[in-house]
């Protein structure tokens, strides 16, 4: 109502999306400015936050399954995997050196990557579905190194250890985005492109998570003997989570190495499961903006580390040291972990929503 913008008339209108006027403006201007920055920093840059969207549409994925729907999760680097090697196959050069089927559609061979994955957490479900807490974490974990030894001997579709194999062709409509064109380089189209499906995944889970669907994985994460007092099919709701979970962990496995061209099975390890960990907790549990917060501040965490042995002589930049800044990026995920857990437990989102209700009453914060 007019003079009125908090005060909603209808339950729909205050379930809207956008149901505020400054939500509406302050995601508008956010959507402005990331159009604008491939034409205002440089290309590594450019490269750099690409992979952060990549990494967030992961994250948002394990997001639905851990902070929405309460199901510890440590194997998400094999649904990861799953998602990268599916969409490599179909796009890889049928005549090559590794399996591939030449299907260079990237609709086709990314849709097709989220669906395999998506199979592959409903097939795990029945399993984890069972287990709660501490062992439902070690089931999945046990996934990683299940998953490791497939791809490492798995070499005619993974390319074995140390040698590995291309990344997915992103072309659509016929053009290579990964390369330049008569307007755009390389890295502003990845960067866009990325941009554009993280959005497109973002909008999906923000709408999955307000809907029915939505309150039933809150009810189990919140108390599961009582979800299913309510009438809540928890078997159904888990397995659901872990699909959904499992698709956007393939969707963006079968990009996050779209950037950089290339990986091999050592690519998806324990410490990439971690740093997925590390951006739902730091980014903050049960949030969709938390998620895409925590993937962005993980994935420039490392060109900050780069950075420590200039001024720390101690620290060494490759593996001769005795202290690595890879060991300290290693170190760094398990300290913020702990610190967010203990200091702020909704994370970043939770920090950015006290400094939001501050300014909203200032002067009158008390």
């Amino acid at each position: 109502m007019k003079g009125r913008p908090e005060l909603y008339t209808s339950y729909a209108q205050d379930m809207a999306f956008l149901n505020t006027r400054p939500k509406r403006t302050w995601t508008g201007a956010l959507v402005v400015v990331a159009l604008l920055v491939p034409f205002a920093i440089t290309d590594d840059l450019l490269m750099l936050l690409a992979t952060g969207f990549v990494a967030a549409i992961g994250a948002i994925g394990l997001n639905i399954a851990t902070g929405y729907a309460g199901q510890v999760s440590l194997g998400h680097a094999f649904f990861l995997a799953i998602g990268a090697y599916t969409g490599a196959a179909l796009s890889g050069d049928p005549d090559g050196r590794v399996l591939g089927f030449g299907v260079t559609s990237l609709p086709v061979w990314l849709l097709a990557s989220g669906l395999v994955a998506g199979l592959a957490g409903l097939v795990v479900a029945p399993i984890a579905v069972r287990l709660r807490g501490l062992y439902l974490a070690i089931v999945t974990l046990g996934l990683v190194f299940l998953g490791e030894h497939v791809f490492r001997e798995w070499t005619s579709l993974t390319g074995g250890p140390g040698v590995g194999r291309p990344a997915a062709v992103p072309e659509l409509f016929g053009v290579r985005l990964d390369r330049p064109s008569e307007f755009f380089s390389g890295p502003q189209q990845l960067y866009l492109l990325m941009f554009v499906l993280l959005v497109i995944f973002a909008v999906l889970a923000r709408n999955l998570v307000r809907s029915r669907i939505g309150r039933a994985f809150a009810a189990v994460r919140d108390r599961d003997l009582a979800a299913a007092v309510i009438g809540v099919d928890l078997t159904r709701y888990k397995a659901l989570a872990f699909a959904v979970s499992s698709f956007y962990a393939g969707v963006a496995g079968s990009l996050l190495f779209v950037v950089n061209g290339f990986f091999d099975p050592g690519s998806f390890g324990l410490l990439l499961s971690v740093q997925y960990i590390a951006m739902v907790l730091i980014g903050g549990a049960g949030t969709i903006s938390g998620a895409i917060m925590g993937a962005l501040f993980i994935t420039l965490l490392p060109r900050i580390t780069r950075e420590l042995p200039t001024v720390l002589p101690f620290i060494s930049a490759d593996a001769t040291g005795a202290v690595t800044v890879f060991q300290v990026e290693a170190v760094l995920y398990g300290l913020l972990i702990v610190v967010f857990l203990i200091v702020e437990p909704r994370g970043l989102f939770g920090i950015w929503v006290r400094v939001r209700n501050y300014w909203r009453t200032w002067p009158f914060s008390y």
